[in-house]
């Protein structure tokens, strides 16, 4: 960590009981002293930790190897979900990434339970997983829009609690990190969206109905952290009004977690010495 980092961010970012989300300064930089400029040079000294460490990642499920990561991304519209995958994920290589974006259900998921579609977008080994909005759209959008009775999605923390646990057994770390951003700031993003006919496409009238229900997404998204932010899969809560922090934030995030999975090049499976014989003719 540098010396404009006060305390680490899976430490203030991380989801505690008894945290309010109402009470979250969505400007803030819980954890980090430094300025703008500073934390974009900070993060773009990141990509070759980065690359190098979702290189491991990579080679080790290449070789047998059974961890991945998933990083699950969460928040309201505009709160710069696509920004972190374009800024921070687009650091690393490609070809080692597999990103998946979650809307309404299709048919065919619809005759399935809301983890049917999950599953099949889990990172194989080896791979770095992203979702833009998850299996959390079935506690979230679900519960605000009534799509569900609240029986049906109530049940919904407690399997996945489960799908989480069972995953991360199985060898992927989770990553779940929620964008916080306040209305003021989401209603300048919607605007701008209108300003600028390159970024019309962005833009989605069904945003509007979101905002008159904003109180009622942020009591969904309370309960969803309180429910489901568990010691295998816990939620880090990142104030998003700054983008430039929540890159930076999110970019400490993935390289703690790429770190802790402690990985090492895998050893060759053939005599070097031999092979650099057969191809300098020593």
């Amino acid at each position: 960590m540098t010396a404009a980092w006060t305390e680490h961010p899976a430490t203030s970012l991380r989801w505690r009981p008894g945290d309010r989300l109402d009470a979250l300064d969505t400007r803030s930089t819980p954890g980090y002293t430094g300025r703008k400029r500073a934390a974009k040079v900070l993060r773009a000294g990141h990509a070759d930790d980065l690359s190098d460490l979702q290189e491991r990642l990579f080679a080790h499920g290449r070789t047998g190897g059974v961890r991945s990561v998933l990083l699950i991304l969460q928040g309201m519209d505009t709160s710069g979900k696509g920004g972190i995958v374009r800024h921070v994920v687009g650091m690393v290589d490609p070809q080692g990434v597999r990103c998946r974006g979650f809307g309404r259900p299709t048919p065919e998921e619809q005759a399935h339970d809301f983890l049917w579609r999950i599953r099949r977008a889990l990172p194989s080994p080896g791979l770095l997983g992203v979702f833009d909005r998850s299996h959390y759209e079935d506690v979230l959008v679900v519960r605000v829009e009534e799509l569900q009775p609240e029986a049906s999605w109530r049940a919904h923390y407690d399997e996945i609690n489960a799908f989480e646990a069972e995953i991360a057994a199985a060898g992927t770390e989770i990553v779940k990190v929620m964008l916080a951003i306040s209305p003021e700031e989401q209603l300048e993003r919607l605007v701008s969206r209108l300003d600028r006919p390159e970024k019309h496409w962005r833009y989605d009238p069904a945003d509007l109905r979101a905002r008159e229900r904003w109180g009622e997404y942020q009591a969904a998204y309370q309960e969803m952290l309180d429910r489901t932010s568990t010691d295998v899969a816990p939620w880090y809560v990142v104030p998003a009004d700054r983008k430039w922090f929540a890159r930076l934030a999110v970019s400490e995030l993935l390289r703690h977690t790429l770190r802790g999975l402690d990985l090492r090049w895998p050893a060759a499976d053939f005599d070097v010495e031999r092979q650099r014989r057969l191809l300098t003719g020593g």
